[in-house]
């Protein structure tokens, strides 16, 4: 944007939402910024994307890949972390969720220990597997800028995603960061991804991807015997609102 008067201004970043494969995919992170001093210059604004899911593969499966940071004025809104997948050997860490603004919910494991979400950073840490380690090896949910993901429910259900964080710069309160729904590897049940944009686990299916705009983490996929794939992550939004001089406006940007 070209800022062609000096003045001040807030704005919200989130990032993009955290990609599934078992477990739900990690809200974006959100940084919301008030009363900031903008020059005359021309200032570059990115949105993030949203991280790419991955097949519930069986065996040794890739996690889901993070989202992309938003920036804006040395400013961001980081990505939320990619979810763990189903993973045979130990200590193989492709079944744990990864960092990220939101943290990712853990994979599935046959081996007997807990795998672990990812660890959120604004935000809330990604769901656990519960120590469930039988078949159908269920998830945990993707961490949310509200809350944290949930862990696995029961041996067949994988947990639910963190709610995300409300939000009024662009005049109305709109909630964003939640995090994806994880479901169980096998033939198990998808839980709701959280508000904000969080995609629901699928249940012996694909799962859904985080709402564009929102930073909205993705739904995990199951599905025994099959390769069905998990939700990408929502992409993220970038909204800044001049306050002064006495010509205002928002502006949003839009991936």
């Amino acid at each position: 944007i070209v800022s062609d008067a000096s003045g001040t201004a807030d704005s919200l970043l989130v990032g993009g939402g955290g990609g599934a494969a078992v477990g739900g995919g990690g809200g974006g992170g959100l940084t919301y910024t008030t009363g900031q001093t903008l020059l005359v210059q021309t200032y570059a604004v990115v949105v993030g994307a949203g991280g790419a899911g991955a097949a519930n593969v069986a065996g040794n499966g890739s996690q889901g890949s993070d989202g992309t940071a938003s920036t804006f004025n040395s400013l961001s809104g980081l990505g939320g972390g990619g979810s763990g997948n189903m993973n045979y050997t130990d200590p193989s860490t492709s079944k744990n969720g990864r960092n990220g603004g939101c943290g990712g919910g853990a994979g599935g494991t046959s081996t007997n220990e807990t795998t672990t979400g990812g660890t959120g950073n604004p935000g809330s840490n990604g769901g656990t597997n519960a120590g469930r380690f039988a078949a159908p090896y269920p998830g945990g949910g993707g961490g949310g800028m509200g809350a944290v993901g949930g862990n696995a429910v029961d041996a067949n259900t994988g947990g639910v995603g963190g709610n995300g964080s409300a939000n009024s710069i662009s005049g109305s309160s709109v909630t964003y960061c939640g995090g994806g729904g994880g479901t169980a590897w096998g033939n198990g049940i998808g839980s709701a991804g959280g508000t904000g944009g969080g995609g629901a686990g699928g249940s012996n299916a694909a799962g859904t991807a985080g709402t564009a705009n929102t930073g909205g983490g993705g739904g995990g996929a199951g599905g025994s015997g099959v390769s069905n794939v998990g939700g990408a992550g929502g992409t993220g939004v970038a909204i800044i609102r001049y306050l002064t001089p006495v010509t205002t406006g928002n502006y949003s940007f839009f991936m």
